[in-house]
């Protein structure tokens, strides 16, 4: 298989998971004709740059940091969301420099993340059955037929909010917002609670000291205020895909410019199916999500297939098996990876495994648990000579009640607060500052 025989439609002849039936063709056919034809939402230029340092992660110079909403909503683009949302991922980005020595990577899983894969193509209530909630790009929440007829014009809509969004947080970014002059300004209430308060605030106390250190030395750092901040999101709903997949002038390559780094899930990783079909021939670098069924000879065949030329910075392989298991499932596939001389780059995400739901029917996950399947990652991934090189959280920039445990000590009790997602539940504010400080304390322990 080469990419002699790859177009972006070659993936039409291949079998595929999670496809959406849209009842008006021709208004599906002209929304896809519309988005076709608008400008890419990122750059080629931005996405090899993303290549690049991914490849550098892999030799353990950078850190990757990819975080966001599970699924993203078209209400959730304002500016207070958005700002929240890349407060939290460039906070803990410095917390986790401190502690690895290592540049970190900023991906946010934002501008696209608006579709979702189901277990069930439909969901039935008091004894009606309607098709389930596939995430704003598709359809919408509300338990009504008019609300979960897929909506060909979303896509339109999709392409415009991610627009909007990719906008603002440039504007974010270069007016200032991670100017790291301020860490005072960080918000650490929750610090008080912990046990390890005192190691927390030497962190702070750290950051602080080596920004006016560095300007005693070299005068005020303005490049202290810039930083890189990419885009991500999962590339299921291929329509969409390939509205924005094209060849550039100057690069013999073909790009999805509507994100810079697409993953493929655990739900339509099919070798033979149209995800990878699809994926294999883009230049961007691309994640895989690694879950529990995934058997080593699988997973050594679909790096083949993903990154025939085994070139550094191509593929992620973003594993998810939860706090129970990750123990017997990760090292096989290590193993297979790791003689065969593989170039991929472990990337943890330690919340899809490790989902449960309370007696009252909400979804929830532990911080125990996610912090479990983390450090253990972590270990499995050094004792086979390799490392982990990056961590995949569902995270919000605000302070909503949807995950158990972390410093404050949320119960099941506490879910009914402020529970907002509609699809998976998140690491709130201080949840996941939290979990930045204490990887960052085991990263800075293994290097002493």
């Amino acid at each position: 298989m080469t990419l002699r025989d790859w177009t972006p439609y070659s993936w039409k002849s291949k079998p595929i998971k999670q496809w959406v039936d849209y009842p008006d063709q021709e208004a599906f056919e002209s929304a896809v004709s519309a988005v076709s034809h608008l400008p890419p939402l990122v750059t080629s230029g931005e996405v090899e740059r993303l290549r690049t340092e991914l490849a550098g992660a892999e030799d353990g110079h950078y850190f990757v940091l990819q975080g966001g909403d599970c699924s993203e909503t078209f209400d959730a683009c304002s500016p207070n969301t958005i700002t929240s949302k890349l407060k939290i991922l460039l906070l803990m980005s410095y917390i986790l420099i401190y502690g690895s020595h290592k540049r970190v990577i900023r991906i946010g899983r934002i501008a696209g993340q608006y579709a979702k894969p189901r277990s069930q193509a439909t969901e039935t209530r008091n004894g009606i059955t309607l098709p389930s909630y596939r995430g704003p790009l598709i359809n919408r929440p509300e338990f009504t037929p008019e609300a979960r007829t897929p909506d060909p014009e979303n896509l339109r809509k999709g392409y415009g909010h991610a627009a909007i969004t990719l906008n603002f947080i440039r504007s974010l970014i270069s007016g200032g917002l991670a100017d790291m002059h301020h860490p005072e300004y960080w918000e650490l209430g929750f610090v008080n609670l912990t046990e390890r308060s005192r190691e927390y605030r030497k962190i702070f106390q750290s950051i602080d000291s080596s920004i006016h250190f560095m300007e005693v030395i070299a005068g005020k750092m303005d490049q202290l205020a810039e930083t890189t901040f990419y885009c991500s999101h999962e590339g299921l709903h291929l329509p969409y895909e390939i509205t924005q997949t094209r060849q550039v002038p100057r690069r013999k390559h073909w790009y999805d410019l509507t994100t810079h780094f697409p993953w493929i899930g655990d739900r339509t990783r099919q070798i033979d199916g149209a995800h990878v079909e699809f994926f294999r021939g883009v230049a961007n670098p691309i994640g895989m999500k690694v879950g529990p069924t995934m058997q080593p000879e699988e997973l050594l065949d679909l790096t083949k297939v993903l990154n025939p030329r085994n070139e550094k910075g191509r593929l992620c392989l973003i594993h998810r098996f939860g706090a129970n298991n990750v123990a017997s499932k990760l090292p096989p596939l290590v193993e297979i990876i790791q003689r065969e001389k593989r170039n991929v780059l472990w990337v943890c995400d330690p919340m899809h495994g490790n989902t449960q739901t309370t007696t009252c029917g909400l979804k929830t996950r532990s911080f125990d648990d996610i912090l479990s399947e983390l450090l253990q990652s972590f270990s499995i991934l050094d004792r086979a000579g390799t490392h982990l090189g990056g961590i995949h959280f569902e995270l919000t920039g605000e302070n909503v009640t949807e995950c158990i445990g972390g410093a404050r000590g949320l119960t099941a009790d506490d879910l009914y607060r402020d529970y907002q997602t509609d699809v998976d539940p998140r690491l709130n504010y201080e949840q996941s500052m939290e979990m930045a400080l204490l990887i960052a304390e085991r990263q800075a322990s293994k290097r002493r």
